[in-house]
């Protein structure tokens, strides 16, 4: 354990209590920071009436900000007038030594890395989906990473989430490292007993949107169930697509073998992985996807398409892979069918083990701290300002050119913050009894695993 102790300050417009991948993962993450002797605040934006502070269970202080949202959990990008003054706000009254922005999709993520770059902060980006180069939102959002980035270190969840972050945003490998994700497995653990002799589950847990391929699952779930007649196709989550479903259920009459359980809660995900034996995973593009290990987890075997970053995730004994396309899958997952099928009540025992071993959140922890230190040894805690400005200058012909006046805007934004609000006039904030909690927790812990 890294003797330096940290002020770490986590963005994101994706937090509780909406769920995701980015969700957990900032607060698993945020959790074990903060049980390694750091201290961690989240800055997200507001949900519904949940502003203002908040502390979670783990010790870690939340800031939902009242920013207006603007699109599915993202919100309106407003960095001159209301976040910079707000983020400048809570960087000294936390006394934070680093921010740390989590996915591309996020505004407030990225605003972030903008003022820590104003600012002088050091800053990393965690990138959690990979993007493509053709159509007209990804040239625009590859732009904005190449901008905004240009003065913060990345961590990437697989390799080809590296590659392609690389060579999106034009960013040189060495200031690029690679930290997987994990999983609480003692949250994810099997029970065989919820299974039927007769009949075999395939589970099926995501958003129903198009990038988790819910049209390619509308091609495999009729040809499934006409083939297998002792299969049921369980699936949890919601979104737009979760019409084709209906629809695909109610015309080929598999309103007692398509179950669609809407949204999950976060403690309903496990009860629904341990009804099934096979996991099927339909994203058109993942970068990491850590639904597939919550399922091997608890004992499921996996089906997925072969993108992203999916190949670099389980061994080939967990998941068997198909090109992303109808005919592949579904010759995949019949071969899958027929291997589980007789050893139905037994199939997937000891992956847990396993995927706990591959996979811990204290090691996560324990490489995104030599990240911070990576970041505390180069950059010290300011840059100079017209080392900011050159590198910003060289990001392009145009670009480079008009976001260096922005720049320079935005400084003269941060100057009036600090002569109208100065920081003698903001309190700082008292900060969480860290190491009762940790030494509590521990107690806990320990107790607990005796019961077990």
């Amino acid at each position: 354990m890294t003797s330096r102790k940290y002020n770490i300050a986590m963005i994101t417009d994706f937090f509780y209590p909406n769920f995701g991948g980015v969700e957990n993962h900032v607060y698993q993450l945020s959790s074990f920071l903060t049980l390694r002797g750091h201290k961690v605040v989240i800055i997200t934006h507001s949900y519904d009436n949940r502003k203002g502070v908040r502390y979670l269970t783990s010790g870690v202080k939340v800031y939902y900000v009242p920013i207006l949202e603007m699109y599915n959990q993202s919100t309106f990008p407003d960095v001159s007038w209301k976040t910079l003054p707000i983020l400048r706000c809570i960087a000294i009254r936390e006394r934070i030594d680093i921010f740390h922005g989590h996915q591309a999709f996020s505004a407030l993520a990225l605003e972030g890395m903008w003022s820590a770059l104003v600012m002088g902060y050091p800053s990393c980006f965690t990138d959690h989906s990979l993007f493509g180069f053709e159509d007209l939102s990804s040239i625009i959002m590859n732009k904005l990473l190449k901008l905004t980035l240009c003065g913060s270190h990345i961590i990437c969840v697989s390799h080809t989430c590296k590659e392609n972050t690389v060579l999106r945003a034009q960013i040189h490998p060495k200031n690029v490292s690679v930290i997987p994700n994990a999983v609480d497995c003692s949250g994810f653990t099997p029970d065989f007993t919820f299974r039927k002799p007769h009949t075999l589950s395939i589970i099926v847990i995501s958003r129903l949107v198009y990038r988790k391929g819910l049209d390619l699952l509308a091609q495999i779930i009729p040809t499934i169930c006409q083939t297998f007649p002792f299969i049921q196709f369980i699936i949890g989550g919601d979104g737009p697509k979760s019409v084709i479903l209906e629809e695909i259920r109610s015309k080929f009459n598999l309103h007692d073998r398509l179950h669609l359980l809407g949204r999950l809660s976060s403690k309903s995900v496990r009860d629904t992985l341990i009804r099934g034996e096979i996991f099927l995973n339909c994203s058109l593009t993942e970068a990491f996807c850590i639904a597939i290990v919550e399922a091997a987890s608890c004992g499921l075997h996996i089906v997925s398409t072969k993108v992203g970053g999916v190949p670099e995730v389980l061994p080939e004994e967990m998941v068997r892979l198909a090109e992303p396309n109808a005919e592949d899958m579904i010759r995949v997952l019949s071969e899958t069918i027929e291997a589980v099928k007789d050893k139905n009540l037994e199939a997937g025992k000891g992956f847990h083990e396993k995927v706990r071993k591959m996979y811990s959140w204290e090691r996560v922890a324990e490489r995104t701290e030599k990240v911070y230190e990576r970041l505390e040894k180069e950059k010290g805690k300011k840059e100079p300002t017209l080392e900011r400005l050159k590198r910003i200058y060289g990001c392009g012909l145009w670009y480079g050119k008009i976001w260096t006046i922005f720049f320079v805007w935005l400084m003269f934004i941060w100057f009036l913050c600090e002569v109208f609000n100065p920081r003698s006039g903001i309190d700082e904030a008292v900060d969480f009894p860290n190491e009762k909690w940790v030494e509590q927790n521990k107690k806990w812990s320990q107790g607990k695993n005796k019961e077990q």
